[in-house]
């Protein structure tokens, strides 16, 4: 089981749950060592004094604040001391409607849970009473020398706890960006094709069918690397819209997004649906494999693709190299 990054007291009215904090999300980038170039030693990243070119130890470092000609120095017991509550209670300040929070203000998402079975109760009772009033906790409290804002939020029968945004650290879009169009007159033809694409495209939100191409392609790049095959680069970026072409890629891309669908219909431009004489399947029968590739390695498996010249082998998945090779038309 994973440590809490924070343990204390979350506190709504006069009810006290002691809580742990723990992190919720995970990253899968791929990480590089440093190396110099044309050798394998390792670039490191140190601790110098810029005046002696010596490695300083960490306990030797203090925090300071340029005043210009001098710098006033803070010790971390210092900060620690100073923080509000000193940083032991999570005190819900109101409670919320969450369709009144903007998403721009959501930063990174926690989970809560009950520090002993003790407090099940408590922390149960406030996810229900949360989750049946669809608002959300707001709080502030201190956490590695670090005050932020939160929302407490009930999901799916657990507590979750979001760093939010100060509002002053929300950047002005007007201020940022200097050429928005604000609302450019679109004609009826042109708003109502875009609607109807947005239509045609509409799905149901599941976010278990996106994952992280890039770094797939990244990790297949490395082992394509490593089983000596060459590194094939991905297509190049659409072009531009222009106006005078606007009207056109609409009406393609609607005819596209209204390919053949299971339930038998085809979308068209004016958004009804064709009917025709028999459901398109929603995949292709493959024939059955003539081997059983799942035991293989992938870099294995880079070999029977680059034998049978598969296209786009170097940018496949493991699982997609098998399913290419298991389909591809027997030679």
């Amino acid at each position: 089981m994973a440590r809490p990054v924070w343990a204390e007291n979350l506190s709504f009215g006069l009810v006290s749950l002691p809580v742990g904090l723990y992190t919720a999300t995970d990253s899968h980038t791929i990480h590089f060592h440093q190396l110099q170039r044309g050798t394998s030693d390792r670039i490191r990243n140190r601790r110098v004094n810029e005046r002696t070119g010596k490695e300083v130890e960490l306990d030797d470092i203090v925090k300071g604040y340029d005043l210009g000609g001098e710098y006033v120095l803070d010790e971390p017991k210092e900060l620690d001391e100073i923080a509000p509550g000193r940083s032991r209670a999570l005190d819900i300040a109101g409670f919320v409607d969450l369709a009144g929070v903007d998403p721009i203000f959501f930063d990174k998402t926690y989970y809560l849970g009950p520090r002993g079975p003790e407090y099940g109760k408590v922390y149960s009772l406030l996810e229900q009473a949360l989750a049946k009033a669809g608002k959300a906790g707001v709080a502030t409290f201190v956490m590695r020398q670090h005050e932020y804002l939160v929302a407490l939020k009930a999901e799916n029968g657990l507590l979750t706890l979001h760093t939010l945004h100060w509002a002053d650290e929300i950047r002005d879009p007007k201020k940022e960006i200097d050429n928005l169009p604000g609302k450019t007159k679109a004609s009826d033809k042109e708003l109502k094709m875009a609607e109807q694409l947005i239509e045609a495209l509409s799905m149901e939100w599941d976010p278990g069918e996106f994952h992280d191409t890039f770094q797939e392609k990244v990790a297949a790049m490395i082992e394509a690397k490593q089983a000596g095959e060459t590194v094939e680069k991905a297509e190049p970026p659409a072009e531009p819209t222009g106006v005078v072409d606007l009207m056109e890629a609409l009406r393609a891309s609607v005819e596209r997004a209204g390919s053949p669908k299971p339930a038998g219909g085809k979308a068209t431009a004016s958004g009804k649906t064709a009917a025709t004489k028999k459901p398109a399947a929603k995949k292709r029968i493959r024939s059955a494999p003539a081997e059983d590739l799942s035991g293989l390695s992938k870099a294995d498996l880079y070999k029977k693709a680059a034998a049978a010249n598969l296209p786009g082998r170097s940018q496949m998945t493991r699982g997609d190299l098998v399913k290419a090779l298991t389909s591809a038309p027997a030679r």
